[in-house]
């Protein structure tokens, strides 16, 4: 369960068919990729080539990343007794990503994270008509979102990765080329910062996220239910069957969703609750309190075995909690370990969703002469 990156190269991803995570009915787009393989992640996809960075500090924390999709592969980081655990789940090669039934594992999300009601939103008088991949809507930015682009390296060093995409104009139905950065910073105090911008030559929509699946006592080691889970919000948005939010902005008070002070996640995901039916489980955007723009503690998760405490930071207005509803035990990780039921969760730190749909929801219109950005941190410690 603890191996460390260099092992990745030595292990190879066993890839199945069967359900997506939170993404039962997306497709994967791998069978028009034209890929080369030189090693389990030294590729070239579509004519362009793609590696492994790893960044890391003196203090125990290392993270490794490949440019196709901007994933994160693996995040070691050291639990309550000093030994390095693998807090991030993933695969041991590029044909593990490209084969998988879940998209988003470890993935940068773009342009637009989380979904979009029917595919339709409008900018002024045009409506604009996206690809639904996920039953009637559309989510994590189409059939071939961001999340499986081969991304340009800008910039590499032991501790800083940056790189780019340029999407164009009409790519999966969005409107103006949007050209995103991204920067990956491993700071001395076991930090991963990730850092975003964007720029548009037309008016448009755009909500980076980072879809990285934890799982605090290391991966393979089973169930997350027991991590002790804090989230620092009053208020939830409530969704539809389809997990589209209703508009309205609910307390958490009196739900399931009260994860003001640290529960286990497990501890009420069985409750007889509408919100809980429609997400099998916790996939809901939580209001973070604080203001929206300034860096502010989102969440805290505790490995109830490791002792890892994971705190995320973020600019953003919210933070969408899945609790690896959907997992299935169809795809084999690094150290051989399946995705089994609940074994990975995320925090992937958001504008709201659908919230070009919504007039009362923070905007994420970005026009030309705009930049976007956006950050977020997740701090360690035990």
């Amino acid at each position: 369960m603890k191996k460390t990156i260099a092992a990745l190269s030595l292990i190879a991803a066993a890839a199945c068919q069967g359900p997506a995570t939170d993404t039962q009915k997306s497709e994967t787009d791998s069978s028009a990729k034209s890929t080369t393989v030189l090693s389990p992640f030294d590729s070239t996809i579509d004519g362009k080539p793609v590696k492994l960075y790893t960044l890391s500090n003196k203090n125990g924390m290392k993270v490794s990343i490949t440019n196709y999709g901007g994933r994160i592969v693996s995040l070691e980081v050291p639990d309550k007794e000093g030994k390095p655990r693998d807090v991030v789940v993933g695969f041991g090669s590029i044909g593990g990503y490209l084969t998988t039934t879940e998209k988003y594992f470890g993935a940068t999300i773009g342009r637009v994270g989380n979904r979009i009601a029917k595919g339709l939103f409008k900018i002024d008088t045009a409506t604009y008509h996206l690809f639904t991949n996920n039953g009637v809507n559309s989510l994590h930015g189409g059939k071939v979102g961001f999340d499986s682009k081969v991304w340009d390296v800008i910039a590499s060093s032991d501790s800083n990765l940056v790189i780019r995409y340029v999407s164009p104009d009409g790519e999966e139905g969005y409107p103006g080329e949007l050209t995103s950065t991204v920067r990956f910073t491993v700071l001395p105090t076991n930090i991963l910062s990730i850092k975003y911008e964007a720029t548009t030559n037309k008016k448009t929509v755009v909500n980076l996220t980072n879809h990285a699946f934890f799982n605090l006592n290391g991966e393979g080691s089973g169930s997350i239910n027991n991590h002790l889970l804090q989230i620092n919000a009053d208020a939830f948005t409530p969704v539809d069957s389809t997990l589209i939010p209703t508009g309205k902005i609910a307390t958490v008070a009196g739900t399931p969703f009260d994860f003001r002070k640290p529960v286990a996640i497990g501890a009420r995901i069985e409750a007889a609750d509408q919100q809980l039916k429609f997400g099998g489980g916790y996939d809901h955007n939580f209001v973070v309190n604080g203001k929206a723009g300034q860096l502010r503690q989102a969440a805290v998760a505790t490995g109830d075995q490791s002792g890892i405490v994971m705190e995320t930071w973020t600019v953003e207005p919210g933070i969408q909690f899945y609790g690896g509803n959907f997992m299935a035990g169809k795809n084999t990780f690094k150290t051989g370990a399946k995705d089994d039921y609940r074994t990975a969760f995320c925090l992937e730190t958001q504008h709201f969703p659908d919230a070009p749909n919504h007039k009362n929801f923070p905007s994420i219109l970005l026009a030309p002469g705009e930049k976007y950005e956006t950050e977020t941190e997740y701090r360690f410690r035990h």
